[in-house]
């Protein structure tokens, strides 16, 4: 019989994800092994391959959709000797795993009368937002649909038994809410005579839909689970944060006289060129060994001790923020530490990288010295105990015994997650980092 092809559990926290390409037609004979489709989660972009041998019967799922749910059929693939009278028949709205609403057509903007400006925007005034009793009756898809596209459900109108708010009631506050910012940027004289109707000032009216104010666009998936892991974070992981500065002198007369060793190809370029962050990696992936207790992330009931430091290091995509690991960081040489984080950000940037590669460690480490930047407060990504915020290395002014001298610092900020790193234990693990980066040669003993 046909053989269902599913939406493949690319990674263990996997819920949903893009088909982003078919790599096969309906009729053709794939292969066990064969690649037959590459899908896009919100972290990687993988392929998938066959498992059976047949012929594509059909493709239920079109290339490009998002938000195909882990297990919903995307094909069917027919074996020996079977036809597509052999499939069974698959209503349309299952075959999609994406229910699809068709925008209303916007109305011409010349064609708006002022009269129906005016009840559009009392129907979105404040007076109309406050429902009789103080409760919302919504149902659950309206509550989501109205989320989804920024409405509060408290200012819509329902239609439903006992005043209950539907979908069809968002769909139609959606329409309004576009045909409103049409009209009112097209004409400022409806603009006006829609905030006479209503009580509101003219600017008022202008601020809340100006023509080109803003640009409305939809989340993708990497952006959806960044905001949902960090909201986490913030919301049940209990921060605290550590502070000092660190003199960098010795650390860049090392990486001067390192680079300036560096062999070099038949270019003539050299064959590695390190970075300050090198030896901040280094320096952290070091001292998480040597305060193994630090090196330690919160699991329920219990506290879990890693013996290696694998650390990773936060990388800065269009969509939002990857942090591939560095495994055994503690083991490697600098010039492997930076060939290891220049390969995992290169491929993170195309959402190349494997599961194993971004997930697992007790600590990250984010560097925005780069940009700049002084000092910050970075937020735990969850579930590692702890993150290192390193800021640019500068010259600053100090006071060494009563002398008046010139020295390169930067401040490192370090978040702890409480339950797992108390205040003295993340004292300690910040003094034996300041003790390496400042002395780089004593990360060799």
């Amino acid at each position: 019989m046909p053989i269902d092809i599913t939406m493949p559990a690319l990674s263990p926290t996997m819920e949903e994800g893009k088909l982003a390409k078919w790599h096969i037609k309906e009729g053709d004979s794939v292969s066990s092994g064969d690649v037959i489709a590459e899908i896009e989660t919100d972290k990687a972009t993988m392929e998938v391959e066959a498992v059976d041998e047949g012929k594509i019967g059909k493709i239920l799922v079109a290339e490009g959709t998002d938000n195909v749910k882990v297990n919903a059929v995307i094909a069917v693939l027919l074996q020996e000797g079977e036809s597509a009278d052999d499939m069974a028949a698959t209503p349309k709205a299952e075959a999609d795993p994406v229910s699809k609403t068709e925008a209303p057509k916007a109305a011409e903007p010349a064609k708006i009368e002022a009269a129906a400006v005016a009840a559009l925007v009392a129907k979105a005034s404040p007076a109309s937002m406050a429902p009789a009793g103080g409760k919302v009756f919504a149902s659950p898809l309206a509550r989501r649909m109205a989320k989804d596209a920024g409405i509060d459900v408290a200012a819509i109108a329902g239609t439903g038994p006992k005043g209950r708010v539907v979908k069809s009631d968002v769909v139609a506050a959606k329409s309004g809410a576009r045909l409103l910012k049409a009209a009112i940027s097209t004409s400022a004289e409806l603009a006006s005579g829609s905030a006479v109707a209503t009580g509101m000032t003219k600017a008022q009216v202008l601020a809340l839909y100006e023509e080109g104010s803003y640009e409305l666009v939809p989340n993708d998936g990497m952006r959806k689970v960044v905001a949902a892991r960090l909201t986490e974070s913030k919301q049940t992981v209990p921060h605290f944060y550590l502070t000092l500065d660190c003199c960098i002198d010795a650390l860049l007369s090392a990486r001067e006289q390192i680079n300036a060793q560096a062999p070099k190809n038949k270019d003539g370029k050299p064959a590695y060129k390190l970075s300050v962050n090198d030896f901040v990696m280094k320096a952290w992936a070091v001292a998480l060994q040597r305060v193994p207790l630090a090196n330690a992330t919160w699991v329920g009931d219990s506290i879990l001790y890693h013996k290696r430091s694998d650390v990773a290091v936060a990388v800065a995509v269009p969509s939002g923020l990857f942090t591939p690991v560095v495994k055994s960081c503690d083991t490697l040489s600098l010039c492997e530490i930076s060939e290891s984080v220049k390969d995992l950000a290169t491929r993170a940037k195309s959402k190349k990288l494997a599961p194993h590669e971004y997930q697992g460690g007790a600590s990250s480490v984010s560097n925005l010295g780069m940009f700049g930047i002084t000092s910050f407060s970075a937020v735990i990504n969850p579930p590692h105990g702890t993150i290192l915020a390193v800021g640019v290395g500068e010259e600053r002014v100090y006071s060494d015994k009563g002398a008046i001298k010139i020295g390169n610092f930067m401040t490192v900020t370090l978040s702890c997650d409480h339950r797992a790193v108390d205040g003295a234990l993340g004292a300690e693990l910040l003094g034996v980092f300041k003790g390496l980066i400042e002395n780089p040669v004593m990360m060799l003993a």
